[in-house]
């Protein structure tokens, strides 16, 4: 039994989502996908699609994106990529490097993806998001899943 302890002080108990996302792309630039697998308890939904030419990095961004699009309620949610152009972002802080330059690098160059990079942000804003980096190809299923299910997308747009 789940006990929502601040329901005396009016604040609904938060649900714990765990997300594991994935790009792929064929090409870089090419044909790509994303994937995002929200769990929630044994609840499973697992989400995919893609773009005819794109970045592997982008479709990256992308399967964090639409993962938190699709919550409905602010949620506390663990995100696991095997993307370090994601998970160090936030756990080494570049994107507040980014903002404070005025979205610039470290180089003084424009920021690639500029635009998921704040969808991302503004997605963010609803819930308390933590990013977990998971080694690519490995012994962690729900990633491997996530792999295919981008792989997957990717091969809709391939000629």
């Amino acid at each position: 039994m789940v006990v929502n302890r601040n329901a005396s002080l009016g604040i609904p108990p938060v649900k714990e989502v765990i997300v594991y996302t994935d790009g792929a792309c064929s090409g870089n630039p090419g044909p790509g996908g994303w994937a995002a697998i929200l769990r929630h308890g044994s609840a499973e939904r697992e989400l995919s699609g893609g773009e005819p030419a794109t970045t592997n990095n982008r479709m990256e961004l992308m399967g964090v994106v639409q993962a938190l699009a699709a919550l409905r309620e602010p949620c506390r949610v663990t995100v696991h990529t095997d993307s370090a152009y994601v998970s160090n972002a936030f756990t080494e802080r570049w994107i507040d490097n980014w903002k404070r330059r005025g979205w610039l690098t470290a180089d003084r160059k424009p920021v690639k993806n500029r635009d998921l990079w704040e969808a991302l942000l503004a997605g963010m804003e609803r819930h308390e998001v933590r990013f977990v980096k998971v080694k690519g190809h490995a012994d962690d299923a729900l990633n491997n899943r996530a792999d295919e299910l981008a792989v997957k997308a990717m091969q809709a747009f391939k000629p």
